[in-house]
């Protein structure tokens, strides 16, 4: 049987949060700000983040009064980030860590949580491995609470982020193996943006050469092909040609 968050936070009462300011480590904050004596979530702005996942993780806090600190750190600086290896994530995952310990550390904070969910695949992600050799907790997991179930919690708390679709970081958009810069990523957090204010949600706009190759959810792909020309144009802006794949997101 699972401990609950409550029980997680009565043991680890004064705890320092890898914040993103998405579904599960919004609703953990929310946790821990209710349960702990002390909290502080920690959020790191690098090149891979988009500016409206600061801005949500920023919202979210001041909702609840949370403490929250932003870290700036550029991880275009680090050559195996870069070089975009199948390990990427574990390499990425250890330099923003790192970075929160360290802050936390001088902030007077022993534990750091984040938000992995008991839902979350961890077999095939190498941020994982960065968790674990760096001791951070993850108390969703450990409790046992799913995504379905954060979604549920976070609606029953009144959070904004109840519905936010999953953000993977913008490296994602970039094929393992090719060179990480910081030109490929403004365009992609551009082009997406430009998607986002054409009401589309839960997408992916993978770069291909210096093509885009657009993925979206099933719910949307009518709406997709409805607009398609306004679409092409938006993105023609970024990209020599505008792709759809076929197999939608779920």
């Amino acid at each position: 049987m699972h401990m609950g968050l409550r029980d997680f936070f009565e043991k680890n009462d004064v705890v320092a949060l890898a914040f993103s300011g998405g579904v599960d480590s919004s609703y953990l904050l929310y946790a821990a700000h209710k349960y702990a004596k002390r909290v502080c979530a920690y959020y790191v702005k690098s090149e891979f983040q988009p500016q409206f996942e600061l801005d949500d993780a920023k919202k979210l806090a001041e909702q609840l009064g949370a403490d929250i600190k932003v870290i700036n750190l550029s991880v275009l600086g680090f050559d195996e980030v870069t070089a975009n290896p199948y390990n990427r994530c574990y390499f990425c995952k250890r330099r923003i860590m790192s970075s929160i310990m360290e802050a936390a550390k001088a902030d007077g904070f022993e534990v750091l949580i984040e938000g992995t969910n008991a839902s979350d695949e961890v077999s095939d992600r190498p941020g994982m491995k960065a968790l674990t050799e760096l001791k951070i907790l993850s108390p969703l997991r450990d409790c046992g609470i799913t995504k379905d179930r954060v979604r549920e919690l976070s609606k029953e708390a009144g959070l904004f982020t109840w519905e936010k679709p999953s953000y993977a970081c913008l490296a994602t958009r970039i094929a393992q193996g090719v060179h990480i810069t910081g030109e490929a990523l403004s365009i992609t957090e551009q082009a997406e943006g430009e998607l986002m204010r054409m009401g589309f949600s839960d997408f992916r706009i993978r770069m291909v050469g210096k093509s885009a190759k657009i993925q979206v959810n099933g719910a949307q792909f009518d709406k997709l092909i409805a607009e398609r020309e306004a679409v092409c144009k938006a993105l023609k802006k970024y990209y020599d040609s505008v792709m759809l794949d076929l197999e939608t997101r779920g």
